[in-house]
């Protein structure tokens, strides 16, 4: 009998094109705190959890952040996201591939290092009802990317182990938290990391964006 996998998606970058979006509201934020940080080195943490980027902020600027100020970041962050939340669109081929997933009856989930704050506009972006589909935000598990506890409770949530799952997504956190679950990474480029950089972090293949993924699905196991 064969053993079908779960694909389990991140978001940002992976399913919606809100990369540059997220760059920009913790550009904004971090501004407003006075903390000069150029936006390169925003974009390569975009991906990862709130607080390690804070753990990493820390190491780059060398400034000393109290709790307080991380809570003013971090709404910072979600009020100039939500304010430009209007421009994110679905990436070419996202609610296809998922659309294929559901006819094929393969069990599908959306994981994000988001909370439901900032993950609901995506959402409904891309056409997700979150009280039909399974999505695991920030909110419900311990730690975020690159630690594997998402991918775990969405494999989890669809009944399936993580070794069992297909894990998509757009970053070098989303490669290193599938090692970790020991789920098949697959990466994309739709959120700005190259080849070379997705591979060394563990996808076995990578693709340009999901409809290109949906063109070479049988390569990582989707089948009817």
């Amino acid at each position: 009998m064969r053993i079908a996998p779960v694909f389990l998606f991140d978001l940002d970058g992976t399913l919606v094109d809100s990369v540059y979006q997220h760059v920009l509201a913790w550009k904004e934020a971090l501004d407003a705190e006075g903390i000069a940080l150029s936006v390169w080195r925003i974009h390569r943490r975009i991906g990862m959890s709130g607080g390690l980027f804070m753990n990493q902020l820390l190491r780059e600027t060398g400034l000393e952040i109290s709790h307080e100020r991380r809570e003013r970041l971090r709404f910072g962050h979600t009020a100039a996201y939500r304010r430009m939340a209007g421009s994110v669109r679905p990436l070419p081929g996202a609610r296809e591939v998922l659309a294929w997933l559901t006819e094929a009856e393969i069990p599908w989930a959306i994981a994000t290092s988001g909370r439901m704050e900032t993950a609901a506009p995506n959402l409904a972006a891309l056409g997700v009802d979150p009280g039909r589909s399974v999505v695991v935000t920030r909110d419900q598990v311990e730690r975020a990317k690159p630690d594997p506890d998402l991918f775990i409770a969405a494999a989890e949530r669809l009944g399936a182990s993580p070794e069992r799952a297909v894990v998509i997504g757009d970053s070098i956190w989303d490669m290193l938290a599938a090692i970790r679950c020991r789920a098949l990474g697959v990466g994309l480029m739709s959120g700005g990391y190259g080849v070379a950089e997705l591979q060394q972090a563990g996808a076995c293949r990578v693709y340009d964006d999901p409809a290109d993924l949906l063109n070479h699905i049988d390569e990582i196991g989707g089948r009817r």
